[in-house]
């Protein structure tokens, strides 16, 4: 019974976000690109700073986690590098 409640609950969820998704304004992506160009150390700093970027562009519309005007596979690298660096010391504190 309930597994049957969750799986109610799990297609309730993701059709609200299907829903509420499809009305997200389009941005025009261009405009953003006329600036500097992001490598593996915007990458890596992005990272890092990301759960505090990410809480500041829930409340501000100029503020956003993942920088458009980047250079591709390296700013990527660095971005998960610096985001993953996040996790690996949770690991340690519950080896108590």
């Amino acid at each position: 019974m309930k597994t049957n409640k969750l799986l109610t609950l799990g297609i309730f969820v993701f059709f609200a976000l299907l829903i509420f998704s499809s009305c997200a304004e389009v941005q025009n992506v261009e405009a953003c690109k006329t600036g500097h160009t992001y490598g593996f150390f915007g990458g890596l700093w992005h990272g890092i700073i990301a759960p505090a970027s990410f809480v500041v562009s829930l409340f501000i519309d100029d503020v956003a986690v993942w920088a458009v005007n980047n250079n591709g596979g390296w700013y990527t690298f660095g971005f998960l590098i610096g985001v993953g660096g996040l996790g690996f010391g949770g690991s340690k504190a519950s080896r108590k």
